[in-house]
């Protein structure tokens, strides 16, 4: 028996959830290796780079407690938070890309925005 249109729709969702938040608990441990190796009160370059990546932590944390709890959240808050977490991640991968050794601080925030954005397209359908 092969599974319906509605439980592979189903399948979908539940893959690309758990995909997305499995990116956003790698961006969110990335960044904080990354934000706490930066001095505070350094240079007002490495400054941004620590708070972005601080900032990019915690939205990325919190997006993966959201998309990893039980209950049931509205389709429009959901689309919200995958948004903001998708544009604070490509900030942050901006900022990354001018400090020097943040390269795979960048890549990750990249792949957690890929993510979110592959999760919102599949809410779409």
């Amino acid at each position: 028996m092969t599974p319906s249109a509605s439980q592979q729709q189903l399948y979908r969702f539940l893959e690309d959830r758990f995909t997305c938040a499995q990116a956003c608990a790698e961006c969110a441990r990335s960044c904080a290796v990354r934000a706490s190796l930066v001095d505070p009160g350094a240079t007002e370059g490495q400054e941004r780079v620590r708070r972005m990546g601080i900032m990019c932590a915690e939205v990325c944390d919190a997006t993966c407690r959201m998309l990893s709890e039980e209950n049931q959240q509205d389709e429009e808050t959901l689309r919200v938070r995958l948004e903001w977490c998708r544009s604070v991640c490509l900030e942050c991968a901006h900022a990354f890309d001018t400090h020097p050794g943040a390269e795979p601080a960048a890549a990750t925030c990249r792949a957690c925005a890929a993510a979110c954005a592959d999760f919102l397209r599949s809410l779409l359908h």
